[in-house]
């Protein structure tokens, strides 16, 4: 088989436009360099497809070194990359920049799947050592994708592409991750792409649906709001949990178009009920990085007609967490235009009762873990009184979510809890349910 055959001649991702085979930058080969030694080596073993290993690393974070300290100090960080690599490969090895911040190894004596992840690990940890910018230190990770020649492709296209499908799950499963090529990898890609068009396809047609689950006041078991709940099912995927979707829209980009869309769809629901109950709306941790994010759902409610005084927004503390000063920013304009906004599952985070403190927040969640267990376990019951007293104290509402027996319904009410959700006041139902429920549940005001 010839060079020709394996298709040198169409060079890919060259990072250079200086020497044709040298990234001048690193001194390393460049893209062009890449091809060339994958070929040649693919056609040396073509007679007697012996198996080699081309593998792509990845730099996690490395675009803020950039926004952060100037671009010299982002070259300075890639010449180092470049210098460990080179020097920790074994002899016979071939190190390249193949752009900005990703560099591929050729691995000739590198022959499966658990060879390949050993020597990422090994790069890995040489990689998380410190860099070194003038008097400071900075850690970086990275990421791996491997792919093993003939298995993963007998192509240069073809396992460079296989290569990059292992990064990208490596990049999607986290931070200074390692994914070695297999048709079991192909697939689930194969099936995330399929979901990823599904689910735009569905937003754009309006086809995720809101069903709403019923919050009451415990005293008196009359429902007081309702939180929307998105719920999907795909002719032919089928039913997508929202545990599935969900961060999938966070992860792919699209999440504020979907959340926009069910928000639009759950206020034209909340038109239809009494006037004193209120919609509860999630958002999710992209949008509270989002300094447009206020802005958008005032304007949303607007266009609707809702009043904002009845929608109720819940954020976790884990996305309150990741942009504090951007949170706060979105979380103090929404409260001023008449928003209510209430605290997640409250409990499991880190640092709770500094969120309660830097937050200006009307409401918190009992996270379902320790409803649970209230009629049994005294633990729980004694930390939801402690948060029951707190929140008295500090004039906030308390909904305990995940109520699914009497005893933890009657259990919550001794313990002074104003308010609770879960299965045992009413699974999530859509509009039409929920306006009958209404009919069935709140006889003292005729639903309009």
């Amino acid at each position: 088989m010839t060079l020709q055959e394996l298709g040198i001649d169409r060079p890919k991702r060259d990072s250079t436009h200086g020497a044709p085979f040298v990234d001048p930058l690193t001194e390393l080969g460049n893209a062009r360099h890449l091809k060339e030694t994958v070929c040649t080596l693919a056609a040396e073993r073509a007679s007697d497809p012996a198996p080699f290993t081309i593998g792509l690393a990845n730099l996690d974070g490395f675009k803020p070194i950039n926004d952060l300290f100037g671009p010299e100090a982002g070259d300075q960080i890639l010449r180092q990359v470049a210098h460990r690599l080179k020097a920790c490969v074994p002899e016979g090895a071939t190190v390249t920049r193949t752009a900005d911040d990703e560099f591929a190894i050729v691995l000739p004596l590198v022959f499966e799947r658990r060879s390949a992840e050993k020597r990422g690990q090994m790069l890995k940890e040489v990689l998380s050592s410190p860099f070194a910018l003038g008097d400071r230190n900075v850690r970086l990770s990275a990421s791996f994708g491997f792919a093993v020649y003939p298995f993963a492709g007998d192509t240069f296209d073809d396992l460079l592409k296989s290569a990059d499908t292992a990064l990208y799950r490596s990049k999607r499963r986290g931070r200074g991750q390692i994914t070695v090529y297999s048709q079991e990898i192909a697939q689930e890609m194969k099936h995330a792409t399929q979901l990823e068009q599904a689910l735009r396809n569905a937003i754009i047609a309006g086809g995720i649906d809101v069903h709403f689950q019923p919050i009451v006041d415990l005293r008196s078991d009359r429902p007081v709001g309702f939180e929307a709940l998105a719920r999907w099912c795909d002719a032919d995927l089928g039913y997508v949990s929202p545990a599935v979707f969900v961060p999938f829209a966070e992860e792919r980009g699209f999440i504020d178009a979907l959340s926009e869309m069910l928000l639009r769809k759950a206020a034209r629901a909340a038109l239809s009920w009494p006037e004193d109950l209120f919609l509860s709306f999630n958002l999710s941790s992209v949008q509270l990085m989002d300094p447009a994010t206020s802005a958008r759902l005032l304007a949303i409610i607007a266009q609707v007609g809702l009043d904002p005084r009845r929608l109720e927004l819940e954020i976790t503390e884990t996305a309150a967490m990741a942009d504090a000063g951007t949170a706060q920013r979105i979380v103090t304009e929404l409260r001023a235009a008449g928003v209510r906004v209430s605290l997640d599952d409250f409990g499991t985070g880190q640092s709770s009762l500094g969120r309660l403190r830097d937050f200006s927040l009307d409401k918190v969640k009992i996270d379902r873990t320790f409803v649970s267990g209230i009629s049994t376990d005294r633990t729980s019951e004694h930390i939801v009184k402690a948060i029951v007293s707190m929140c008295e104290g500090l004039e906030l509402a308390v909904v305990a979510e995940g109520i699914e027996h009497s005893s933890e319904a009657l259990k919550l009410k001794a313990l002074g809890c104003g308010l609770g959700q879960g299965y045992f006041y009413g699974k999530p139902a859509d509009a039409d349910a929920t306006l009958r429920y209404l009919s069935e549940h709140y006889r003292d005001t005729a639903v309009r």
